[in-house]
């Protein structure tokens, strides 16, 4: 289902005239990304972008690489596509569809040098922990489509969430945890206004298992 909430006049401009210019459409079929991006680079794909601030950011840091932002959030979209025609970038792409279906149906396996997960819903009360992304059926199919040795970042302000992240890719045989990430993570405004109220953040960064067998 995807999620509206107030969409801004320069959002909703946003998503009527250039998502048909950054985005890429859903549809259970695996795209060209070679043609998409029209080179061969690293494919880095990033599960809810949210406002984009993070997304764009990295992105133009790092042109030697393609990024693809899936996000359903409607002023999200809107707002990250103004981004990506201020800033002129040509390397990121937008899907607004829900991050498991593009993951099993658009992105070939093998095809991601890695994955980016910040600050994903916690859903912080516990009946509701069902419901977080990460979760074991999701870290096999994130392997699946990392490449051997790809990586997996994840960043949260919750200190239960992290250990629940961080549990769940010990647990499994196609992760390591590593040290360095694919790219620097930049600090947001949001990351900013929650350390100054003393929410601390970590960053839990796994590589794909080179030898692994896939699930």
């Amino acid at each position: 289902m995807l999620r509206q909430g107030r969409v801004t006049s320069a959002q909703s401009r946003a998503l009527r005239e250039l998502l048909p210019k950054f985005g890429v459409e859903y549809r259970p079929a695996f795209p060209d990304w070679e043609t998409i991006f029209t080179r061969k680079n690293p494919l880095v794909l990033e599960i809810g972008s949210g406002m984009g601030e993070t997304t764009a950011a990295i992105a133009k840091a790092h042109p030697e690489a393609d990024f693809i932002a899936v996000e359903v959030h409607g002023p999200g979209v809107g707002s990250l596509l103004n981004r990506i025609a201020a800033l002129g970038l040509t390397n990121l792409r937008v899907i607004r569809h829900d991050a498991a279906e593009v993951l099993e149906r658009m992105i070939p396996d093998g095809a991601l040098a890695a994955i980016h997960l910040f600050f994903p819903d916690p859903w912080p009360k516990k009946r509701h922990h069902k419901r977080r992304l990460v979760q074991p059926a999701a870290v096999s199919l994130m392997a699946r489509k990392l490449k051997p040795g790809g990586i997996l970042h994840a960043a949260t302000d919750w200190p239960d969430y992290a250990g629940h992240i961080e549990g769940v890719f010990s647990a499994s045989a196609l992760f390591e945890p590593v040290k360095c990430a694919f790219v620097e993570r930049p600090t947001t405004k949001f990351e900013t206004r929650g350390r100054r109220l003393g929410n601390p953040v970590r960053d839990l960064v796994f590589r794909r298992k080179e030898g692994a067998a896939r699930l």
